[in-house]
């Protein structure tokens, strides 16, 4: 089978030349075929072996199939696996695999070419937590059966607690006591242990069994249950009792986020306040998603839920409310004794703290005309502190004061639409102080001058006293005599506007106070002497240059001022004018419309819609009042596939929060068939409420033959509504079914739904496999013998059936009637079997019932005759 083709050279072969030989291989049969060579270089031999092998394949697959830590959240997850061929032939293979955890595996069998490769895709589902560990064969052409590990490790989605920092699990938080009005935090740590992002949200369960709102439990028993009746409207809203920053978010995987919870307790006046409340809430984590639990409620195919709900983290804490209890004494009026102006009177109180638990810091507000000494500080409980009030006034009259004192702590204010923890006063103690300052006699002489003016005088040459207190010195008093009166009607034409001159004002005699002004004598009204200095009045162009250029700035001003109008107008004109408003002012004669009692009920509603304070949890009884008030608001049709109007755009164009998809439900997160006919059709319901203010559009992506039929695949759905979307199922191919399709909110937020099913075959049953046939009563035995039998078709589709008789070679007497038909689904048809008595007659006598694409039942037929 080998040739050798070489033209062997005559010469010898000179250096960096060389000499080509072919050897050629062709085999007649399918062996492996080896010979030699026979090389000779000079006096040298070399033997060069032949092989010639026939071709053959040589195929090679991964021993195992690691899914890692996978998610239990009812997801097909898959993974491939890779059979290459390394050899020159190609090579078959077949995978084999007779267990249920396992869903797909594609392809099963099929053929590598040389020199390539070929993927196995293998398909798990995530429903339920559990240790996977499947060995799957396969066998490869000429080799012997491998074995290939499936293995996956699917752990539930859960959320831990951690204490800080410690980081040791925790069940229960103790804020212990706090005052009335302030806050106190304790921080956690939210660990998701799972290896895909957990989007978490708290609820405050306000229904829980076990839960204490504002009940003293030092109290008696017999109080205690006395005080139930009052205890939920003592509490207020729970929302405001405890806060949790942040309350929603979203988690790594293996990651951490520190969660402080804020616990402020509210003291409300009952007509018998309590002086200690108690409180026992439960906050619950839990991871944004399944609602299962919930849709259980829901009449129609949701019913049908069984899965059990995911894990969920419950937080207990505890806490205590307690007044301030700051005494003073004396108090709380606090009278000084009569002081002078310049004096000042002291009066020692004691602040006492009553609290048995917790200090008290305080601080007193300024107040004029009192000093406070200290005038803040910090009492431990069960102690006191003396204060100095000092009474020291700055001028003459009585006092009452009302002296606030601040007691400081920790509290909640609200910055940036979010809750800050600082120190602020969250409570006060109002004080009376009662002084009086009572004026010194001061008689002041004053001392006659008979001069014009006073020595001592104002600037309308009023006198005034020279001194006061110890000063004895009399005052100047201007007296004018008689004698040296003018006569007071001798200027009786004067001017009105002319100014009195002051007395002895010598520059008011050198110059008048204006240009164009004239002054007067007091008595007389004498026009005065006045001069003016040249060289330093302005002249009459200076004062009209001046006149020029004052009203330059005021008309620059002005105008200023009217292009400011012009552009406000201006801009007032675009916004009013477009095809919304037609440029009425808001309220010019226009009368208020009437409101129905209608209407009127539909705004209390929407006020009570409402969503609650971002800052404030999510609790269950206000999310189950929303849910309810979704559910009887359902629409079956009708909805818009996209959004069309401009709020539906805006709306469904918004990011959502976890806090808002908490409250969206869709589901259930696994639609159960059960079992399918092949060739039929099988609808279910997936759920969808909206318990949002605004929009939402959802949309499901089909990527199965066997849920093509499945029709709206895109809606928008309104604020508080509930509606819901046929799933349809069909299929052709018996066997477990088991995929999962997913839809988006907005567009953004994914999610997906697990569909579970069984195709079966069409089925019938007989109520009973053998049937005796025995004459009625009153009749002939040579009459007909008749008995009945039912079909039973327990499938969801109709099944066409026909009998047919077993023939032994001899006739039978048996007959049936109807000998074919269809049974409904999940219906019964009642069957006539009728045997003819007669000399030849067999006494039995078997049918068989087939079921059209379906099984095949066997009846047999006995007659019992009685010979007398």
């Amino acid at each position: 089978q080998f040739k050798l083709i070489v033209e062997n050279p005559e010469k010898p072969v000179a250096s960096g030349l060389q000499v080509t030989a072919f050897v050629e291989y062709r085999p007649e049969r399918e062996e492996d075929l080896q010979d030699r060579l026979h090389l000779f270089v000079d006096d040298e031999r070399v033997d060069i072996p032949l092989l010639g092998l026939m071709p053959c394949c040589h195929l090679q697959i991964e021993p195992e199939i690691n899914f890692g830590t996978v998610l239990a959240n009812s997801k097909i997850i898959s993974k491939e696996i890779s059979i290459t061929n390394h050899g020159s032939a190609s090579g078959a293979f077949a995978v084999f695999y007779a267990g249920l955890v396992l869903l797909n595996i594609e392809p099963s069998t099929g053929v590598v070419e040389p020199k390539s490769g070929r993927t196995v895709r293998v398909d798990i589902c995530t429903d339920v937590p559990r240790v996977i560990r499947e060995v799957i064969r396969v066998e490869l052409e000429g080799q012997e059966c491998t074995e290939v590990w499936i293995k996956a490790v699917v752990v539930e989605q859960v959320l831990k607690a951690l204490g800080v920092p410690d980081g040791n699990v925790v069940d229960c938080i103790h804020f212990g006591a706090v005052y009335f009005g302030s806050s106190k935090t304790q921080q956690i740590s939210l660990y998701n242990p799972s290896p895909e992002c957990l989007d978490w949200v708290a609820v405050l369960e306000d229904n829980a069994i076990g839960e204490e709102m504002g009940t003293d439990l030092q109290r008696s028993a017999d109080a205690a249950l006395q005080e139930l009746s009052l205890r939920r409207t003592r509490a207020g809203d729970v929302s405001t009792l405890l806060l949790c920053i942040p309350s929603q978010g979203t988690l790594l995987p293996y990651k951490q986020a520190l969660v402080t919870l804020c616990f402020s307790p509210k003291e409300v006046r009952v007509p018998e306040p309590s002086v200690r409340q108690d409180y026992v809430l439960f906050l619950r984590l839990e991871a944004v998603g399944n609602k299962d639990g919930y849709l259980q409620s829901l009449p129609g195919d949701a019913t049908d839920i069984t899965k059990k709900p995911p894990p969920q983290l419950h937080l207990a804490v505890t806490g205590s409310g307690l007044p301030v209890l700051l005494t003073c004494k004396p108090g709380p009026a606090i009278k000084f004794m009569e002081c002078f102006w310049g004096e000042q009177t002291q009066v020692v109180c004691t602040l006492n703290n009553e609290s048995e638990f917790l200090p008290v810091t305080f601080s007193f507000h300024r107040t004029a005309h009192f000093r406070i000494s200290p005038g803040k500080g910090r009492i431990q409980p069960k102690s006191a502190q003396e204060v100095i009030f000092s009474f020291c006034p700055h001028q003459i009259g009585t006092f009452k004061v009302k002296q606030v004192v601040d007691i400081i702590g920790k509290g909640l204010e609200k910055k940036n639409s979010s809750q800050v923890l600082k120190k602020k006063s969250f409570h006060q103690i109002y004080l009376s102080l009662i002084g009086v300052c009572k004026p010194k006699q001061n008689h002041t002489l004053f001392n006659m001058n008979p001069g014009i003016s006073p020595v001592v005088s104002t600037a309308t040459g009023q006198f005034v006293a020279a001194g006061r207190g110890e000063d004895t010195d009399p005052a100047p008093v201007a007296v004018l005599q008689p004698a040296q009166s003018h006569t007071p009607h001798t200027n009786r034409s004067c001017q009105r506007d002319a100014l009195p001159a002051f007395p002895r004002d010598p520059a008011g005699s050198l110059r008048p106070r204006q240009w164009n002004q004239k002054d007067r004598t007091i008595f007389s009204r004498t026009e005065r002497n006045s001069c003016t200095e040249p060289e330093f009045a302005y002249t009459a162009s200076e004062r009209l240059s001046r006149a020029a250029h004052k009203q330059l700035y005021r008309d620059f001003i002005s105008g200023l001022r009217q292009h400011r109008l012009r552009k406000e107008a201006t801009r007032q004109f675009y916004i009013y004018n477009n095809p919304v408003s037609i440029g009425l002012k808001p309220a010019e004669g226009l009368l208020s419309p009437k409101i129905s009692l209608t209407e009127l009920n539909k705004e209390k509603l929407q006020l009570q819609m409402l969503p609650w304070d971002e800052s404030c949890l999510l609790t269950s009884q206000k999310l189950a009042a929303v849910g309810s008030k979704s559910c009887l608001r359902e629409v079956r049709s009708g909805l818009s596939a996209v959004p069309s109007s401009a709020q539906e755009k805006e709306d469904c164009s918004l990011t959502l929060t976890s806090r808002q998809l908490h409250q969206i439900l869709i589901g259930p997160s696994t639609i159960d068939f059960g079992d399918v006919c092949v060739y039929s059709s099988t609808v279910r319901q997936l759920h969808i409420i909206n318990n949002l203010l605004v929009h939402i559009w959802v949309q499901i992506e089909m990527e199965m033959d066997e849920l093509v039929q499945t029709s709206p695949l895109s809606q928008v759905v309104p604020p508080l509504t509930r509606t819901h979307i046929p799933i349809v199922f069909e299929t052709e191919t018996p066997g477990m079914f088991k995929r999962s399709f997913t839809y988006t909110i907005n567009s953004q937020h994914l999610g997906h739904v697990l569909v579970v099913a069984k195709a079966v075959p069409a089925e019938l049953q007989l109520s009973a496999r053998e049937l005796l046939l025995t004459p009625l009563p009153g009749y002939l035995a040579e009459t007909e013998f008749r008995a009945t039998v039912s079909i039973h078709n327990p499938r969801n589709h109709p099944a066409e059936f026909t009998w047919r008789p077993v023939l032994t070679g001899r006739a039978t007497a048996f007959s049936i009637q109807p000998a074919k038909g269809s049974v409904e689904a999940y219906g019964h048809l009642e069957c006539e079997v009728l045997w003819q008595p007669g000399f030849s007659s067999p006494e039995a006598g078997e049918f068989n019932l087939c079921v059209r694409r379906g099984n095949t039942v066997t009846l047999k037929c006995f007659a019992k005759v009685t010979i007398y």
